[in-house]
C-alpha cells in the first residue's frame, strides 16, 4: 500500500510539470513576489534578456498579488489562457493588470513562460 501511494504522489507530482497552464501560473506568481530564480528557472531561453526586467517588474509597488487566477492551455497549442488579475498598489492607488494569453515552449522537457502571445 505504501508504494501504491508513493507511485500515485510521483505520478501526480509529474503531471504537474508536463502542465504549461501550471508553468505560467508559477511564473507569474513568481514574477509577482520579485522571486528572480523562479522567473529564471521558468523564462524561455529567447527571452533570458529580459530577466532582469521580469524579475523586477513589481519591485516599487506594495502589496502585489494576484487574484482569482486561473489558466488553461488553448487545445494543443502553445498557448496558455488566464483570466483573473494582478492587483499592485503605487503610492495610494491600486492598479490592476488583467491577465492575458501567454506563449509558451517546452525547453529541456519543462515548459516555459515565453510571454504574452501576440
Amino acid at each position: 500500500l505504501l508504494l501504491i501511494a508513493a507511485l500515485l504522489l510521483l505520478g501526480a507530482c509529474a503531471a504537474d510539470v508536463g502542465d504549461p497552464a501550471a508553468a505560467v501560473e508559477r511564473y507569474l506568481q513568481a514574477k509577482v513576489t520579485g522571486d528572480a530564480s523562479t522567473v529564471q528557472a521558468l523564462l524561455c531561453l529567447s527571452m533570458e534578456a529580459d530577466l532582469n526586467r521580469e524579475a523586477s517588474s513589481f519591485s516599487s509597488v506594495t502589496d502585489a498579488r494576484i487574484e482569482d487566477m486561473t489558466c488553461q492551455r488553448v487545445g494543443s497549442t502553445d498557448t496558455v489562457q488566464c483570466t483573473g488579475q494582478i492587483v499592485a498598489t503605487y503610492g495610494t492607488e491600486a492598479t490592476t493588470f488583467p491577465l492575458t494569453t501567454y506563449q509558451v515552449v517546452q525547453e529541456d522537457g519543462e515548459w516555459k513562460w515565453c510571454g504574452e502571445a501576440g
